[in-house]
Order: C-alpha cells, then sequence, then structure tokens
C-alpha cells in the first residue's frame, strides 16, 4: 500500500527530531567552501587557460575541418593522455591536422620562394632560403604535433610543484575533521591552479555522472599520476586509509606519514633530478649556445669563398628561428623533468600603461637609430664620410641600381642600437611590471617565516587553558614590531573592543584582521583556527601546534632543494650574465675585423689589377674570392648574433628560474627584464669594444684607399 505524502513528512519528521536531540550541531558544522563548488569548475577553467590556449585549440579545429590526419596509434595514446590531463577540447586527430597543415604551409613557402626566385629572377641564393623552409616543414611535423604533450608536462611541473601545499592542507584540515570531501575542497579553494582546476574536476565528475562516488572519481585522477608522482598517490592513499581507522591516536599518525611520505619523496626526488642534471645542461650550453656562438666566426669567410650563395636572411633563420626553438625544446624537456617542490604563493601582476608606453617608445627610438644608415642611404644615396680611415656606411651601388651593404665601420656601430632597443624595452616592461609584485611578495614571505614560529606560541598558550583573547594578546606583544605581531594584535582588538566572535574577528569584511594579510597560507590556517575552535581548546592547540610544524618541515625541504641545486643554477647565471655574452661581443668584432679585411683585400686587387695586367689572370681569381658583395655586413651580421643573445639570456632565464623556483611568473619575469638589460648591456659594450680594437689593428696592417 503506497504510503501518502503527509504521512512520509511526518515519518521524516520524527527522524529529524530524534537526530537534533542526539547530535549537537556544533559537532558537525564542517568547512563551507564557495556556493555551487562544483558547478564552478566549467567558468574556473576558462579564466584558468587563457587565450593562448583557446586559440590553440581553434587552430586545431580549423586544421581538422580542411586537412584530416590521423596520428599513428602510439602517438595516439600519448597525445590522448596529455589531452585529458591539459582539459583540452581536442582530438589527437586535430592535433596532428594542425602539425600537418602548418607543415604543408611551409612547404608552399619553399616551392614558392625556390621557384620565383630561382626560375623567374635566376637567383640561386633563395634555394638556401628555400632549403631552410623545407627544413622548418620536417621540424613542425614533429614538434607541433606534440604540443599538447609539451603542455601536459608542463602542466605537470605546475601542478607537482602545489602537491606539497595540497596534502598539507588535507591533512590540517584532517586532523580535527575526518571529512575527505570537504578537505579536497579546503585544498581546491586555497591552492593555485592547476591543481585547484584537478581537484575541482574530481567533484565536477561526480556532479555529471562520470561517476557515481567520490573515491571512484579519485581513483581516476590519482590514476593519472602514478607514472609521475607515486608519492603523491601514495599519500593520498594513506589519508583514505585513516577514514576507516577507529583509534584517533593512529588516525593522525597517519595523516601524518601521509605528509612525510611526500616531504621525503620531493627530497629523493630532487637529488636525483641534480644529479642528473649536469649532463643535460653541458650539452644545452655547448649545441645551443658556445659552437653556434663560436661558428659564427666562419660565416662571413663562407660568404665570400661560395660567391654570395649565403646571405644574412640565412643566417637569421637558422640563428633567430631554429636555434632558439631547440633551445626551447631543449630547456622544456629539462623542466618536465623536474619533481615536485614547494610552490611560492601568486601574487597577481599588473602592467603599468606609463610603463608600457616607455618600453615601446625605447623600442622605437633605438630602432629608429639602428636603422639610420638605411634612412641616410634613401635620402641621400651619395651620402657618406670617413671614419677611422673607411667608409662610414660604405653602401657598394652599381649602373644597374642595385646596392649591397652597409659594410662600414659606423653601420656596424649603429647597428648596436637594435638588440639595445628590443632587450631595454622588454626589461624595463618586466622589471617594472614585477616591481610591486616583488615588494608584496617579499612582505609576504617575511609574514609566513614569522607566522609558523606565532602559530606555535598561539597554540600552546590556547592548550595550557588561557583563552584565546589573551592567547592573542599575549602573542601580539611576544612579536611586537613584527607584521605577525600587528595581524594578532587586530585579532585582539575585534575580539576585545569590537564585540566580534573569533571568525568576525578575522574574517569580517570591513575590520576583520585577514584584510592586509590576505595570503592563502595564513587564510587557510585562520580558516582551520574557525573550525577547530568549535570543538574546544585542545584540538584548536593541537590543530594549530601541528600547522607550525608542517610550516617549518615545508620551508626546511625547499631550502634543501635550493641548496642541491646551487651548482647548476650558479654555473647557468654565470652563463646568461657572463660567458654568453662575453663570447658573443669578442666574435661579433672578430667578424667586424674579418668583413673589414676582406673589403680592403678585394679593393687592393682591383688597384693591382689596374696597374699590372700581367696578373690579371691571378688577381682576377683573387678578385672573386675576396670579393666584399658576396660577404655578409657587418651590420646585418651584429643584429642578428645581438636578437640571438637577447633570445638566449631569455630563453636560458626562464630555464634557471623553473629549475631553481618552479612555475614562478614573478620570479621569472624579474630575472628576464634584470637579465636582458645586464647582459645584452655587456654584450654590447664588448662588441663596440673589440669591434673599434680590431678595426684599428686591421687599419695599421693593410693600407687605405
Amino acid at each position: 500500500m503506497a504510503i501518502s505524502e503527509k504521512e512520509l513528512q511526518k515519518i521524516l519528521n520524527k527522524y529529524k527530531s530524534k537526530l537534533d536531540a542526539n547530535i549537537s550541531t556544533e559537532e558537525i558544522r564542517d568547512y563551507t567552501p564557495s556556493s555551487g563548488f562544483s558547478k564552478e569548475y566549467e567558468s574556473f577553467k576558462k579564466e584558468y587557460m587563457a587565450t593562448g590556449v583557446s586559440t590553440y585549440e581553434k587552430l586545431c579545429s580549423f586544421a581538422e575541418s580542411i586537412i584530416k590526419i590521423t596520428p599513428s596509434e602510439q602517438d595516439s595514446t600519448q597525445l590522448e593522455e596529455s589531452i585529458k590531463f591539459t582539459h583540452l577540447k581536442i582530438t589527437p586527430t586535430s592535433a596532428a591536422s594542425f602539425s600537418m597543415f602548418v607543415a604543408s604551409l611551409f612547404m608552399f613557402v619553399a616551392v614558392l620562394i625556390g621557384g620565383i626566385g630561382y626560375f623567374v629572377f635566376n637567383n640561386s641564393s633563395v634555394l638556401m632560403l628555400s632549403f631552410l623552409f623545407v627544413v622548418g616543414a620536417l621540424v613542425s611535423l614533429k614538434s607541433l604535433t606534440k604540443i599538447p604533450i609539451r603542455l601536459a608536462n608542463r602542466w605537470r611541473l605546475q601542478a607537482s610543484n602545489q602537491m606539497v601545499l595540497c596534502i598539507l592542507y588535507i591533512v590540517i584540515y584532517m586532523r580535527h575533521t575526518s571529512n575527505l570531501e570537504n578537505a579536497l575542497k579546503f585544498a581546491a579553494d586555497h591552492i593555485r591552479a592547476p591543481l585547484s582546476l584537478d581537484l575541482r574536476k574530481i567533484f565536477w565528475d561526480v556532479e555529471t555522472g562520470k561517476f557515481s562516488t567520490m573515491k571512484e572519481s579519485l581513483e581516476f585522477y590519482l590514476s593519472k599520476w602514478r607514472d609521475y608522482n607515486l608519492e603523491f598517490v601514495n599519500s593520498f592513499h594513506l589519508i583514505e586509509s585513516s577514514l576507516y581507522e577507529p583509534n584517533e591516536e593512529r588516525r593522525i599518525e597517519l595523516l601524518d606519514k601521509s605528509l612525510k611520505l611526500i616531504l621525503d619523496g620531493t627530497y629523493e626526488r630532487m637529488l636525483k633530478y641534480a644529479h642528473d642534471l649536469k649532463n643535460p645542461i653541458t650539452m644545452l650550453y655547448m649545441l645551443g649556445v658556445i659552437l653556434p656562438i663560436l661558428g659564427l666566426v666562419i660565416f662571413p669567410l663562407i660568404g665570400s669563398f661560395m660567391g654570395g650563395l649565403v646571405q644574412w636572411w640565412h643566417l637569421a633563420f637558422l640563428y633567430n628561428l631554429i636555434l632558439p626553438v631547440m633551445v626551447y625544446s631543449m630547456g622544456t624537456n629539462i623542466l618536465s623533468q623536474r619533481p615536485t617542490g614547494y610552490g611560492a604563493n601568486s601574487v597577481e601582476v599588473k602592467s603599468k600603461k606609463g610603463t608600457t608606453a616607455l618600453a615601446v617608445f625605447l623600442l622605437i627610438l633605438f630602432t629608429l637609430l639602428g636603422t639610420l644608415p638605411f634612412i641616410l642611404h634613401t635620402v641621400n644615396p651619395g651620402f657618406d664620410m670617413n671614419f677611422m680611415g673607411e667608409k662610414f656606411l660604405d653602401f657598394e651601388c652599381f649602373n644597374t641600381g642595385k646596392c649591397y651593404g652597409p659594410f662600414g665601420l659606423g653601420a656596424a656601430l649603429l647597428s648596436l642600437f637594435l638588440p639595445l632597443g628590443i632587450a631595454v624595452g622588454a626589461g624595463i616592461y618586466f622589471t617594472s611590471k614585477t616591481k610591486d609584485a616583488r615588494k608584496i611578495r617579499k612582505e609576504i614571505k617575511k609574514l609566513e617565516s614569522e607566522f609558523s614560529v606565532s602559530l606555535f606560541q598561539l597554540g600552546t598558550r590556547i592548550g595550557d587553558g588561557i583563552p584565546t583573547e589573551s592567547a592573542f594578546k599575549d602573542v601580539a606583544e611576544n612579536m611586537g614590531g613584527t607584521s605577525t605581531g600587528d595581524f594578532f594584535s587586530k585579532i585582539h582588538v575585534n575580539l576585545t573592543q569590537g564585540g566580534m566572535n573569533l571568525k568576525e574577528a578575522i574574517f569580517d569584511s570591513e575590520r576583520g584582521a585577514i584584510i592586509n594579510y590576505n595570503t592563502p597560507l595564513i587564510e587557510s590556517s585562520m580558516e582551520v583556527l574557525v573550525e577547530s575552535s568549535h570543538k574546544g581548546p585542545q584540538v584548536v592547540s593541537r590543530a594549530l601546534i601541528s600547522i607550525s610544524d608542517y610550516i617549518s618541515k615545508i620551508h626546511k625541504i625547499n631550502e634543501r632543494l635550493k641548496d642541491l641545486l646551487a651548482d647548476i643554477i650558479s654555473s647557468m647565471k654565470g652563463q646568461i650574465k657572463f660567458l654568453t655574452p662575453i663570447i658573443a661581443g669578442i666574435v661579433v668584432g672578430i667578424s667586424t675585423m674579418i668583413v673589414g679585411v676582406i673589403s680592403k683585400l678585394s679593393i687592393m686587387t682591383e688597384h693591382t689589377m689596374e696597374g699590372d695586367q700581367t696578373f690579371t689572370g691571378g688577381m682576377g681569381a683573387m678578385s672573386e674570392l675576396f670579393n666584399k658583395v658576396d660577404t655578409i655586413p657587418s651590420y646585418f651580421f651584429q643584429i642578428i648574433v645581438g636578437i640571438y643573445v637577447v633570445q638566449i639570456v631569455y630563453l636560458l632565464t626562464i630555464l634557471s628560474s623553473g629549475i631553481e623556483h618552479g612555475p614562478d611568473k614573478i620570479n621569472e619575469q624579474s630575472e628576464v627584464g634584470s637579465n636582458l638589460i645586464k647582459s645584452t648591456t655587456l654584450y654590447l659594450l664588448i662588441s663596440l669594444i673589440v669591434m673599434l680594437l680590431f678595426s684599428m689593428l686591421a687599419s695599421s696592417i693593410l693600407p687605405t684607399f
């Protein structure tokens, strides 16, 4: 017989009254995350993924609609795993189609340039440029297919850098409330993306019906990390085991062991990483920096000996495109193997309009100065002047109207302004952009370093039976003159004079103490304090002392990781700040001298042939060998090398920052800005000095015409 709605409601009310009578509402108060937690996944994902990945998704979709390529079974499996890992809305087929589409464009440009240049204009030098585009097509075919894999590696690096903090938040929450679901919500609300996005996805998969229980969804997520970070997976399993432990001491012991497991695993993995890092870094230096820069010395001679077959744009294609892409690929591979660390808290970085305008102005100004030889030549083709015994601009023009150059030392010196403009413009932009954020970061680090001691004192006093208001006052007095002391003093004032309860004293939107100290670590610690306060002073005391202990351990392991990498980081910084700029500057100076010598030898052979016709045959061959027109002008040569130095400094700084700090945008951009200005300025000074010295040396040996 069916139960009527009235009878059903009566039964529900009966059992509800029994529950209310036997269970204290104070005992079931749990952390309440932001409303609609699981529903926020899509909007949260959209905000984090930003325009870059969205553009890539659109390009893949567009390419698949034009040319559809199915990757191999092995590549398809890797791509599918990476796409799921990074939450991309593409397929392995669309990723492969995009790479084929770009490779086809490269091949089309190669055929177009080669065909028109060789058959229409009868210029064989374009065949080298056409060949470089063919190489670009072959490289892009493989590398662009693996974009999802590289994105997944970057995602893993960013996420793994937050894992220790994630386990910390889950453990400190579950010490006072044994509820894994709420602990996951607590962690997701206090760590940054991308790991917070992954945690939200766990709830989203249950919400959308992909999994029926949280345990299934969590196990599916952890299975993706089994091959990359086993300590993280095992720590979660220990946390899950604590849910079934009836003994309170044993439950706390399992939680503590889970955090110790990931900390120990982090140390061991980073130790191995530090030992294995030397060879890849050395190979990166040799293949991406030392050998290419030293090889630049022979290019002026190659251009002359090969009759102009090698032009400056061939060199630009190789040094400003192919080599930076290779260095970036090698650096990304090195970073992808970096174990988990303790990620720094993020601080919002905003660029200032005035700073951006200044950077753009300097870039335009220095670009105009750098292109001054062409501006002067265009305004007055016959303009030139004597400079250190030779022509300042030195354009070679023929009756056909075609001009080559500039070959002059003055033009080469003016070319120094182009890389200077790029470096100074970008350097000022990044340095000014992160200036305020670095100050805030410094204050946050100082506050968090003090906070561990303050929490321990607060927990000890509350555990001794001192009222919360008095405990805050005592700690504030002991920590007087510090940011932490001011923070606890504000809480004490709100409690005693503001008529607020503990939660309002800390989190009130208008007068709460957290307003001026709003960092994730402090915010989460205070939320644990508020939640545990419902369960008595002893629970509060244990929670605060545990948090203090965990913060100290994480700080200690983070400092130890930096010690392990100190030698490698020091070597990389030396390469960025001194070795690369100095070697490149010397090479540019030598190459400028070689071009100057070839130019004078070319003139000497012409004068000799005019004065003595008996040597016409031999001197004719000599004049073809030392033909100034066939060499790469020092002007273009220096610009190519200067831009390459800027690119290498940028890439090596990102690599160095990533190895030392993990994915930390503030530190990365600040170091990029500083190194671009300092290293490029050093390179330009060395280039200027060596150019002038070697040109004076060449002038003293060879006669002036």
